[in-house]
């Protein structure tokens, strides 16, 4: 019988495969009514998508009876799921707020490549509760781990769902001018996958037939199948947007004569903005923004940073987030050209954004991204008697790319400016390619260039020092052989003022080769990958070699959907410049020294997380071994316990001792995290986030209260308040309270012309 399940599942990806051209999707003959339950005449008329499983064994029929269809009419894209179940009561929706996929749950997913460019997506979900869950997807699903895709995106669509004694059933509707195409000819091709979750099971089932080789198979716009929509035209909503805002600022700041602190209250504050939305063709959106708010953003993860190099932190801000994926220029690593939190947020804190305009899409075979920013002056005061003043800027990023060669590879350039009201500047501009070689090969390059005030004076074209340049072949692929070789050459006068990087003045060269097994029968092993690395830094002023890394690694990942990761990894690292573990530097690593030029120090790595499926799951790290010239101790867990749909707690402890015996220091750090999220249903929901840090003394609380009612409208209720904890480790003695806020923000999205979606 397994033979012929498989049998089965080629077949069906032969036919997929040997299809000519996309496959054309059905135009609903008459209205639908949106209420999941899948009983109308129009309904009937759409063929089943030919399904197959993805996991826990590719290629065999679903465990469970699985009917996906899609169709559309003049306005819509719809999507309609028949999931039905041999145990109902097994069905599994702990998720209830947007975008929140409750731990183990059952899910209809759906995933749009609406440019048909195999690069970029939008992803619509659900599960039995009607959750709906959208988030963006770039870069082809690659260079992350865990989840790729990006939930602070949201649009405007509608999901309805029933469940009965045979299972559970959903419709999707989403407006054509949420997707943004092309159309050629009265023809519009699109990309889609389309596949069931049954949590209990971690089982998937996924059209059209993609095998598990890769990290995020089955949201790989590459690998979605083409389908073809005639006859519809986007309409062109003026989606607008306004906001008022309330609440109070509560701060303390030192007496000039340093003997106090004294209690500053900033409020009653009130606030307008606004935002636009305009459609200027069906592959064109224009955003307008005044008076830009955030306050209703989570706060960043709290950290502990081991290393001599900045910290990276993900944009979590809506405004940036649609498409955001044309504006990636990657120039290795976490190191990018543009990075949209150098827009509106500096060292000494938020600054005000006075507006800006944001358009993204597609211009005949060219994707297109224009951004423009004006922040106003701030000023701060971080220590007593110490002013930061922080100038005006504006910000532009022009971002253009194209198809070449093949339908995966593209060209693109970039050109970024930050300029300042004091009269300074800083440029940035860059060619990058990716070219698919043949199979699971790529080829990609990458080359930028910077100038700045400093470098202003020489009027003759910038200097080689000024550039950063890569180049990578890899193998991308999670079965069998994979493989990654890179270089790279960054300039000393590399620096892009709208982007990121932890190195300057260095060359790398960096090697990977792995090899994934899926293993065949009933192994309660879905796959494992030993894996070897080795990377090499010299620094460019004396060639060097500064830093010498060899990693051994071996990936587990079981059938219910657990992982381990273990890891051995060998340092060679010379150090120019002493860095500092802790504010106080009463905790370093010296410079090497002639007599001793490198420090030498390996460290084992073991990181697991327990199945999604049950209702208590976790993640753990354990890092151990020497550091530099002591030794490093790591320990981190991440319980989460789904206590009801209505009710998910929380929680990280992450303690770190770093211990110098030779220097008599020792470094100890402690993170710990709770997070609840209650529901009261799909549209109101209340978060709390509290996190203590050692290494900052201090305790912030984050509370969100949100209201929804329909899409487009909301309200928010946010508090936030930062508590010192050691309060003697300065003079005077700190306050409790280092700040206070309470902000209530209410939008409502106003939509001209256009039907409001329920």
């Amino acid at each position: 019988m397994k033979m012929q399940w498989i049998m089965v599942g080629f077949i069906i990806g032969l036919v997929q495969a040997q299809t000519p051209g996309p496959l054309v999707l059905p135009r609903l003959t008459e209205p639908v009514r949106l209420d999941g339950v899948i009983d109308e005449s129009a309904w009937e008329a759409v063929q089943p998508l030919p399904m197959i499983q993805h996991r826990p064994v590719f290629g065999v029929p679903g465990s469970e009876r699985t009917e996906i269809r899609l169709a559309y009419d003049d306005g819509y894209f719809y999507a309609a799921g028949c999931f039905y179940d041999s145990d109902p009561d097994g069905i599994r929706a702990n998720g209830l707020t947007r975008d929140n996929m409750g731990s183990g749950d059952d899910l209809f997913t759906l995933l749009i490549d609406s440019f048909n460019d195999n690069e970029n997506a939008l992803v619509f979900m659900t599960n039995p509760a009607g959750m709906r869950g959208d988030c963006t997807i770039a870069n082809d699903a690659e260079g992350q781990h865990g989840f790729p895709g990006n939930f602070t995106w949201n649009t405007f669509w509608d999901v309805e769902v029933e469940r009965t004694e045979e299972g559970w059933f959903a419709e999707m509707r989403i407006p054509f001018s949420s997707l943004r195409f092309q159309n050629a000819g009265g023809e519009v091709v699109m990309g889609v996958i389309a596949y069931r979750t049954i949590g209990r099971k971690e089982e998937r089932i996924v059209f059209p037939g993609i095998p598990p080789k890769w990290r995020s198979s089955t949201l790989k716009p590459s690998q979605a199948r083409d389908v073809s929509l005639h006859g519809v035209h986007s309409s062109k909503p003026v989606y607008v947007t306004p906001y008022v805002l309330g609440g109070g600022n509560e701060s303390y700041e030192i007496a000039e004569d340093s003997s106090d602190y004294l209690r500053l209250l900033d409020g009653p504050i009130r606030d307008l903005g606004l935002d636009i939305k305009y459609s200027l063709t069906n592959n064109l959106t224009l955003d307008l923004t005044y008076n830009t708010d955030f306050a209703q953003v989570e706060a960043d993860d709290e950290r502990v940073n081991l290393t001599r190099f900045s910290l990276f932190f993900p944009e979590k801000r809506l405004f940036f987030q649609e498409r955001a994926g044309i504006f990636e220029f990657g120039t290795g690593g976490e190191s990018r050209l543009f990075y949209s939190r150098r827009i509106g947020l500096s060292d000494e804190g938020p600054v005000p954004i006075l507006g800006g305009v944001r358009l993204v899409g597609r211009a005949g075979s060219w994707d297109v991204g224009l951004l423009n920013m004006q922040t106003m002056k701030a000023t701060f005061h971080p220590e007593p008697g110490d002013t930061v003043v922080v100038p005006a800027e504006n910000y532009s990023v022009l971002r253009l790319r194209r198809n070449i060669i093949n339908e995966n590879s593209y060209l693109g350039t970039m050109f970024t400016s930050r300029v300042a009201e004091s009269d300074t500047f800083n440029y940035a501009y860059g060619l990058d390619g990716v070219i698919r070689v043949f199979g699971d090969d790529y080829l990609t390059g990458t080359w930028a260039q910077t100038k700045d005030t400093e470098l202003a004076a020489d009027r003759e074209l910038p200097p080689l020092t000024s550039g950063r340049l890569r180049a990578t072949w890899e193998r991308r692929t999670n079965q069998g052989l994979g493989y990654e070789f890179d270089g790279l050459w960054s300039g000393s006068d590399f620096d892009p003022g709208v982007g990121f990087t932890r190195r300057e003045d260095f060359s790398r060269l960096r090697a990977r080769v792995g090899y994934g097994v899926f293993p065949e029968g009933h192994s309660w092993i879905y796959s494992h990958t030993p894996e070897i690395s080795t990377a090499i830094y010299w620094r460019n002023e004396d060639g060097f070699a500064e830093q010498k890394e060899l990693a051994l690694e071996w990936v587990l990942r079981t059938i219910r959907g657990g992982a381990s990761r273990l890891e051995v990894k060998s340092t060679v690292e010379s150090l120019v410049d002493t860095f500092f573990l802790a504010d106080d530097e009463s905790v370093f690593v010296p410079a090497s020294t002639d007599a001793e030029p490198y420090y030498r120090f390996t460290e084992l790595s073991l990181f697991g997380r327990t199945t999604r499926a049950n209702s208590i799951h976790t993640r753990y790290n354990l890092d151990v071994g020497t550091y530099y010239d002591g030794t490093r101790r790591t320990v981190s867990v991440d319980p989460t316990w789904v206590v009801s749909p209505n009710l998910e707690v929380g929680g990280e402890l992450e303690v770190d001792r770093v211990n110098f015996p030779r220097r008599d220091q020792v470094f100890r750090a402690r993170i710990a995290r709770l997070r609840i999220e209650a529901a009261f249903g799909p549209t109101l929901s209340t978060t709390a986030f509290i996190q203590y840090s050692s290494v900052s003394h201090a305790v912030v609380v984050n509370l969100r209260l949100r209201y929804n009612p329909r899409e487009g409208t909301d309200l928010y209720l946010v508090y936030d308040e930062g508590l010192n904890t050691d309060r003697t480790r300065e003079t005077p003695t700190l306050p409790i309270i280092d700040n206070r806020s309470i902000i209530l923000k209410y939008s409502i999205t106003f939509l001209p012309k256009f039907k409001r979606i329920r």
